[in-house]
């Protein structure tokens, strides 16, 4: 027999950056899960491809919206749409994010700084803030539970020379949705953080084709492969399962062992 809780039918979950990368690869395991699916993103082509490829999978609904989570007024109003819409949100995955850094710490501007803080940091907050409001308004009239899902990285607890902007965004995300655990258990709402390793996105582009960067880095994966977008599909759907509804404050890193070696 099926074990159940693992299909999401009936559960709405927002996804930023869901158009592209380790988002997508939530997008597509969670529609796959047969659960209504909101995409946000920026770029309205690639919204649109998202929603084209993650339809066919399950199902539920798939929609995106053109959303700029460093802008208060639009993530504030996507995220009303988005419950006007479909009537309630289970789950909220904070994982739209950026990486600039410099080519050292003491040469780093401050526009770098903010570049990264305004997305990573301050997109995450209203994102989820949002959510919150949702599902304590759900919870106070009767229906409680919800998932707050936050995308940090491994750089949010490790050392991350010349990434000192991006670092800091990630690890102070951990600590904003440890803080959520503790503020909203009492709703049955959780609140937990996705590190991802190295995986193979348009952030590390560059370093993918880097000889070196495979020989020094890659070679210290115990796994033996960069990660795949495809890989956070299945942190994602039991996330948003009721399988997780007693798993909360919780750092989960997804890196082929990489932190251990």
């Amino acid at each position: 027999m099926t074990y159940k809780p693992f299909d999401l039918s009936g559960k709405v979950c927002v996804v930023t950056g869901g158009n592209k990368g380790i988002g997508l690869g939530m997008v597509e395991a969670l529609a796959a899960s047969n659960a209504d699916v909101v995409i946000w993103g920026r770029k309205t082509a690639d919204n649109d491809a998202a929603v084209k490829s993650a339809s066919k999978l399950g199902t539920g609904k798939v929609k995106a919206w053109a959303v700029d989570v460093a802008d208060e007024a639009q993530v504030v109003k996507a995220m009303k749409e988005a419950e006007e819409e479909f009537k309630r949100i289970d789950a909220c995955i904070a994982n739209a994010g950026v990486g600039r850094g410099a080519a050292a710490f003491e040469q780093m501007t401050l526009e770098t700084w903010r570049y990264n803080q305004s997305i990573n940091s301050e997109g995450a907050f209203l994102t989820l803030r949002e959510a919150a409001k949702s599902m304590v308004a759900r919870a106070k009239a009767g229906d409680p539970g919800g998932s707050l899902v936050g995308t940090a990285s491994l750089a949010g607890i490790e050392g991350a020379g010349r990434n000192q902007a991006y670092a800091h965004t990630k690890g102070g995300l951990i600590a904003m949705m440890n803080a959520c655990a503790v503020e909203y258990g009492r709703y049955g709402i959780r609140a937990n953080s996705v590190l991802p390793g190295w995986i193979a996105t348009d952030m590390t582009e560059g370093a993918q084709g880097n000889d070196v960067f495979a020989t020094k880095v890659i070679t210290r994966v115990p796994i033996r492969r960069w990660g795949e977008p495809a890989d956070f599909g299945g942190i994602a759907v039991y996330l948003a399962s009721d399988a997780s509804k007693y798993h909360s404050g919780d750092t989960l890193v997804i890196d082929g062992g990489y932190a251990k070696f």
